[in-house]
């Protein structure tokens, strides 16, 4: 059963200083405080830039190319070397603005995995529109309108109805908001225990802090050349990494740097493929666990690769 906006009760905020996404990151963050802010940045696939901004505004010397992608090179002649880690993540998108404000969803890429769509229901997303970041909710069956009724079918993405506050398409446009915009769930990265780090994406965005603050740190550059990139649309169509091949390779050793196996398949062009990846608990869920000693050890491999420890 598809249920319509009239079951659901529309959000009434009362929302003083709410945070709309992390704070910029600075050069003279830790590895544990990049991890942290990394992993509460958004990235749906295709819709990456402000996270590539990051990148290139912390890395000395990195460019844009015509992907997007964030590119540094270092050294010079053979033999060539690719670390890669890409940043996107699952999401969503705008697919559509009702009459009365509430919008509807569309999958902007592959799903973000099993039941995915279910833990959907009830959570606070954010929009992200033309005049900066919207906060909403998406609403959930009315408890009073359904109590006695047989079970209903699993919750879809056909039933998700972004309330951002707004009462009508006009105020929706107010706000910035317009078709394709990129939504999320709102993150909120938890640190607990010893030296954990909880979120979604916490792996793979744990990965790209780590190859960050190497590629910040290293004190020179191996024999040869090694060209680092943060690359966008992974999960979707890989022309992230296609286009590093196509424009800086071929490689002799591709090395990913995620939170996600590697893909069984490459390119020869690639050369020999490692992935070393973030031990992680949880994969897959909003509170997708690892452990920062671990991140630490990545940062020191990574050194160890592209040029010298600090």
């Amino acid at each position: 059963m598809s249920l319509s906006p009239g079951r659901y009760g529309r959000v009434v905020w009362l929302m003083v200083g709410v945070c709309l996404g992390p704070r910029a990151v600075t050069a003279q963050d830790s590895l544990d405080s990049l991890a942290a802010r990394l992993v509460g940045m958004t990235a749906v696939s295709g819709y990456e830039q402000a996270v590539i901004d990051t990148m290139v505004g912390l890395l000395p010397g990195a460019v844009r190319d015509r992907a997007g992608n964030a590119v540094l090179e270092i050294g010079s002649g053979e033999p060539h070397v690719l670390v890669v880690c890409p940043i996107d993540e699952a999401g969503f998108v705008v697919g559509g603005i009702r009459p009365d404000g509430y919008l509807t969803l569309r999958r902007a890429g592959p799903g973000a995995g099993p039941r995915a769509e279910e833990r959907l229901q009830g959570q606070r997303v954010t929009v992200f529109g033309r005049k900066g970041a919207v906060p909403g909710v998406v609403g959930v069956r009315s408890i009073h309108l359904t109590r006695g009724r047989d079970a209903a079918p699993a919750f879809t993405l056909d039933d998700a109805y972004v309330d951002v506050g707004a009462a009508s398409a006009n105020e929706v446009a107010a706000l910035g908001i317009a078709v394709l915009n990129p939504v999320a769930r709102t993150k909120a990265p938890h640190r607990y225990g010893a030296d954990l780090l909880a979120g979604p994406g916490a792996a793979r965005r744990a990965a790209c802090a780590a190859l960050l603050s190497a590629a910040r740190h290293r004190q020179g550059s191996r024999s040869g050349r090694t060209t680092i990139a943060f690359a966008v649309e992974q999960r979707f169509t890989r022309r992230g990494l296609l286009t590093l091949l196509h424009q800086r390779g071929p490689f002799v050793r591709t090395v990913l740097v995620d939170g996600d196996p590697a893909p069984t398949r490459w390119d020869p062009g690639f050369g020999a493929v490692d992935s070393w990846l973030v031990p992680v608990r949880y994969p897959g869920t909003p509170v997708e666990t690892i452990s920062l000693t671990d991140v630490r050890a990545l940062e020191q491999r990574l050194l160890s690769l592209i040029g010298g420890a600090p």
